[in-house]
């Protein structure tokens, strides 16, 4: 008997599986690029306004990555489409202004809805302020993780990607210092 029938009948097999794995991915792959849905335009739903009130800036330093610094957040409010309530004290923004001037931050704070109900929110921002001389506006976005109690009526909120905007108001003299963000919902 010849040794080599059953090498031969694994290798014609294997070729065979490969052959239709590869034909399966690729038929998985056009009907993605047919899907009409993802090339689309991407829509937002306004969600709500948050007025966010912060702290002086605590200056962390020089690191490998560029300069550090600390934004405590001190409490505000937010309103929205049946939703309002109050930003906590006690959460942070941390920022990082890289060496090529533009600034990454990162936010970690909760809000509280007038019935009760804890968020919390993650905001991830970018903010990019063009040369001096430069008459463009400000890039400042943002995608914010939201996580709310599985067991409320905000739920709705952990089943979606939100987006967000930032405004830097001019403050008026005796005023706390405070932020806007504006939370959209990508639908």
């Amino acid at each position: 008997m010849d040794n080599r029938k059953p090498i031969k009948l694994a290798i014609i097999s294997l070729i065979l599986f490969s052959t239709l794995i590869s034909y399966d991915l690729h038929a998985q792959n056009s009907q993605t690029v047919k899907n009409d849905s993802v090339y689309g335009n991407l829509k937002a739903e306004f969600v709500w306004e948050a007025k966010v009130k912060i702290a002086n800036m605590i200056n962390v330093g020089k690191s490998k990555y560029g300069a550090r610094r600390v934004i405590p957040i001190t409490g505000g409010t937010f309103t929205g489409n049946n939703i309002k309530g109050v930003v906590l004290p006690g959460g942070e923004d941390w920022q990082l202004v890289r060496p090529d001037g533009d600034t990454e931050l990162q936010a970690r704070y909760l809000l509280k809805t007038n019935d009760g109900y804890v968020i919390q929110v993650i905001n991830r921002a970018l903010i990019h302020v063009p040369a001096a001389g430069d008459n463009k506006t400000p890039y400042i976005r943002s995608v914010i993780d939201l996580e709310a109690p599985s067991d409320s009526p905000y739920d709705y909120l952990n089943h979606a990607i939100f987006l967000g905007t930032l405004k830097v108001p001019e403050i008026k003299n005796g005023e706390e210092p405070y932020v806007i963000i504006g939370f959209y919902k990508l639908l």
